[in-house]
């Protein structure tokens, strides 16, 4: 019988040699591997390319792809052209699933097993990931929250055929938002669950990898302008961000970042459809309308 369970990981990586050999050791104990984890180091100037190298020569499943340098991080588009890189460099076009992870993160053993008994009883289920956790340093473990039809921007899985419907990634700042609502659009669900086995944990605090937690605040606001987000449904999320770090200003920030793009009359994502239909889905969110797709 055919093996439905076929999946290939790329993740894009700058700079990860504290974290990266965590997300490695991650991907080789799990109960079932990849049929290939495709690792792109996008410039790095720190041991990061050594660090795939090794991993490589001993798992011959791990491939290495080089980028040049271009200078410094690049989050949204850049990101989005590394993973391209590694899409391009697969060896295997026979999978069924593929993914896309950060390189700073870690997971259970049995992550991909059980993310796979999900789409299993979820024929309409077209992409997911478990919820995220970041260990403080006084030792606490917090989740940082995202919504449960939202999947994890560091930890994304998909349906390959899921991932086709959706037109793949944009190469912009809020590609996850615009590919979630896309699934949506095309007929499929978009799901993290917070189950103990699909744990994931941060080693940094989401949106902060760049600059600053406060500049990625901002960066996020102006993100939701450019996908077409409802302003009545960014003022929602500002309120709902003010109880998390950094208190009251990264909801505030995440606002102006809105209102700067709106203010300087930013290129916004274009698709048909797309606006209305996302629209439509944030207002029912905030019990004042109805989605406009109805998903078995």
């Amino acid at each position: 019988m055919k093996d439905m369970r076929r999946y290939v990981i790329i993740a894009p990586v700058r700079d990860e040699e504290k974290y990266l050999p965590k997300t490695i050791d991650s991907m080789v104990s799990q109960t079932i591997k990849p049929t290939e984890f495709v690792i792109v180091d996008d410039g790095s100037k720190d041991r990061t390319p050594e660090i795939i190298k090794e991993a490589s020569k001993i798992h011959p499943w791990i491939h290495y792809v080089k980028r040049p340098d271009r200078g410094e991080r690049k989050v949204g588009g850049g990101v989005i052209e590394a993973f391209y890189d590694g899409f391009r460099n697969l060896n295997t076009k026979e999978y069924d699933y593929i993914g896309k992870i950060d390189g700073d993160l870690s997971f259970g053993q049995r992550y991909f097993e059980n993310l796979f008994e999900k789409f299993d009883t979820d024929p309409y289920l077209g992409a997911a990931s478990g919820k995220l956790f970041l260990k403080l340093d006084n030792g606490k473990i917090v989740e940082e929250r995202i919504g449960d039809e939202t999947v994890l921007g560091g930890m994304q899985f998909y349906r390959k055929k899921t991932f086709d419907d959706a037109g793949g990634f944009v190469r912009e700042v809020m590609w996850d938002g615009i590919v979630y609502h896309r699934c949506r659009m095309a007929g499929w669900r978009t799901r993290s669950f917070k189950d103990k086995e699909l744990m994931i944990f941060d080693h940094r605090q989401m949106g902060s990898s760049h600059k600053s937690i406060y500049h990625g605040r901002m960066r996020w606001g102006w993100g939701q302008y450019f996908m077409g987000t409802h302003p009545l449904y960014i003022f929602a999320i500002g309120g709902y961000r003010m109880f998390e770090r950094p208190y009251i200003l990264g909801g505030l920030l995440i606002i102006l970042g809105y209102l700067k793009g709106w203010h300087k009359k930013s290129k916004r994502y274009e698709y048909p459809g797309f606006r209305k239909s996302l629209h439509a889905w944030q207002m029912e969110r905030l019990k004042i309308g109805k989605r406009l797709e109805k998903i078995p």
